[in-house]
């Protein structure tokens, strides 16, 4: 990138982009026509590439500026939340500790992880779940302190990523206690008579289950796959289906959804995973989650 790059220029292309001509932003801005087009023409010349093409009677964005468009977004709108981040913490003492939830970690299992800051009197919780994909660009841009996951970092040239492992629990199935009892003695073979729900594909679980099924010489009759955990629960909660939960949370299991344990899924062992940017963890909340894991 040139030295002569600005990022005040770099607002002016932003502004335009998003209103989709160069008088309209001018008239956002309270700025001449002539000035804005000549600082996003600047910023075009320290860059090397023309972000912007006319289109009809606006502009539109080319390859070059859509992928500039989507960086300016993300540094405005996290200075466009800076106000209001410094003002929370200038106004109480609080110990922030925002989190990114995988959607494919069971979230009985993320309160546990959680359980060691809990009691933390100042303490901010914030928690994001989504796709980890997604979390993890959140967590390179410092919007998350820590992203909690079933699977170990990916390898990602732009960014140095770190897995401390949180431990692992192994599978059981669950169903509520009328499919318990006709289910019957008949473990795990019952299975194959019972409606069943699962994790989707993008769970590290799923492949573990699917072999699971083929060792025993089951082929289950699945009604259900769910990317979300706490979903799953709660349509086998329901009756839908039995389906396969960590052990770690049993009495979560069996106080929050009524259900009973089925039998044991043998073999089967979900991981945990709490990823960061750091090798040394600096953040003090962090850092007592991941000794409470030890």
């Amino acid at each position: 990138m040139s030295t002569a790059f600005n990022y005040k220029h770099l607002y002016y292309f932003w502004v335009v982009a998003k209103e989709g001509g160069m008088s309209r932003a001018a008239d956002r801005l309270d700025m001449a026509v002539q000035t804005v087009s000549a600082q996003v023409r600047e910023l075009e010349r320290s860059l090397g590439y023309a972000l912007l093409k006319p289109a009809g009677r606006g502009l539109v964005l080319t390859d070059a500026g859509v992928t500039a468009m989507q960086l300016a977004d993300q540094i405005f709108q996290i200075g466009e939340s800076l106000p209001a981040l410094v003002r929370d913490a200038a106004s109480a003492p609080s110990m922030r500790l925002a989190v990114g939830i995988s959607d494919s970690i069971p979230k009985l299992v993320v309160r546990r992880l959680l359980q060691p800051v809990l009691a933390e009197p100042h303490l901010r919780l914030i928690c994001h779940e989504g796709e980890l994909d997604d979390l993890l660009g959140d967590l390179a841009l410092h919007r998350l302190d820590v992203v909690f996951s079933d699977r170990p970092a990916p390898a990602n040239p732009n960014i140095k990523l770190y897995s401390h492992a949180m431990g692992t629990s192994p599978m059981a199935w669950y169903a509520t206690p009328a499919m318990v009892r006709a289910g019957g003695r008949k473990f795990p073979q019952c299975l194959a008579d019972m409606p069943v729900l699962l994790p989707t594909a993008h769970t590290a679980v799923r492949v573990r289950l699917d072999q699971w099924f083929e060792q025993q010489g089951i082929r289950p009759r699945i009604v259900g796959e769910f990317e979300d955990s706490a979903l799953l629960k709660t349509f086998g909660g329901s009756g839908m289906g039995a389906f396969p939960a960590a052990e770690w949370v049993h009495d979560d299991l069996l106080a929050h959804y009524g259900v009973k344990r089925l039998g044991p899924c043998d073999g089967v062992v979900e991981h945990f995973y709490a990823l960061g940017t750091e090798r040394k963890v600096q953040h003090p909340l962090v850092l007592r989650v991941l000794q409470g894991a030890s």
